[in-house]
């Protein structure tokens, strides 16, 4: 049983994503999806947190769009989740967007809405700058840190673990995209000048996540966009693994051509690592609601977590 828990449509993310939600879902189908988690980012608040793309032709008018945006977004995620759902398991979501603790009420607040089923905790910024967008903006974000990359991640891992803390969220995404830009990506986090106290930080971040029961997602984005790993890196995942700590698989796609990009070699480095099983959720009728026979109605769904072996996830593929 394929799945993404972690996706993106132009729909809802213009100029950061591609192609329509529906076609996006259409072409999950063909691939071999039976799941499919929606996840599109959550609106901001802050003008200085806009990306460049977003200060045209209005950064006013941009920032008072998100809000409305995700709305929009919720109701046509029900609409397709229920007119697809004899063909693929549709869940939605958001990726939570911790930028400062600011951020925490209103993660809170949108996962809370009856249409939400789990969102995605993930870190883009540290001391407020973005460090995924860019090689310039990556060294702007060193600067602000402190001027060493090591100085960098372990302000990322500490902004990280004050984000696991306050929102607990059930998926963790991409755990340590910090390493995107960095000089030497493949770098070992526990070894060199400073790897020690950046190592105690993936520590203690993976100790919280295990103790709350959230999941890791094995995003294979990361080799897409030329990293010789998925996040997380080997020893983050052997770590993991060590603990007993779930995973979860995502593509973190942005449009059709995204969509299940590197599987094979995300499920090969699953399997490297000893693992046998991926996590995702379903969605079930309630027990007084099949006792009932009721019209199915998904406020009326629980939702509960579900295993998938490797070999059952590699056998529903449809991959060319």
């Amino acid at each position: 049983m394929a799945f993404t828990m972690h996706s993106h449509s132009g729909q809802f993310c213009p100029g950061h994503a591609k192609d329509q939600l529906e076609d996006i879902i259409l072409h999950a189908i063909k691939v071999g999806y039976k799941t499919i988690g929606l996840t599109e980012h959550m609106p901001r608040t802050e003008l200085s947190d806009l990306y460049p793309e977003e200060l045209d032709p209005s950064p006013e008018e941009t920032l008072a769009s998100l809000a409305p945006r995700h709305e929009a977004y919720l109701a046509e995620a029900r609409r397709l989740q229920q007119k697809y759902a004899s063909q693929i398991h549709v869940l939605i979501g958001f990726e939570g967007e911790w930028i400062r603790p600011a951020y925490g009420p209103l993660i809170r607040s949108l996962a809370a809405d009856p249409a939400v089923d789990y969102f995605v905790g993930s870190i883009h910024h540290a001391r407020g700058v973005p460090i995924d967008l860019d090689a310039p903006t990556y060294a702007d974000a060193v600067r602000a840190c402190g001027g060493t990359e090591r100085a960098l991640f372990a302000a990322y891992f500490d902004e990280q673990f004050a984000m696991l803390e306050a929102v607990r969220p059930r998926v963790v995404g991409h755990f340590d995209l910090v390493r995107l830009f960095s000089s030497a990506p493949g770098r070992s986090l526990r070894r060199g000048k400073g790897g020690e106290e950046v190592w105690a930080r993936v520590v203690r971040n993976l100790e919280c996540v295990r103790r709350y029961g959230g999941w890791l997602e094995c995003n294979t984005s990361a080799l897409r966009k030329g990293l010789a790993e998925p996040y997380p890196q080997r020893e983050i995942a052997e770590e993991w693994v060590r603990m007993g700590g779930r995973f979860t698989f995502a593509d973190d796609s942005h449009g059709i051509a995204q969509v299940a990009t590197n599987y094979r070699r995300g499920l090969d480095y699953l399997e490297g690592l000893g693992v046998k099983e991926v996590w995702t959720l379903e969605r079930r009728r309630a027990p007084a609601a099949e006792e009932g026979g009721g019209g199915g109605d998904e406020d009326e769904a629980e939702l509960v977590e579900r295993s998938v072996s490797i070999d059952e996830f590699r056998a529903s593929m449809n991959l060319e």
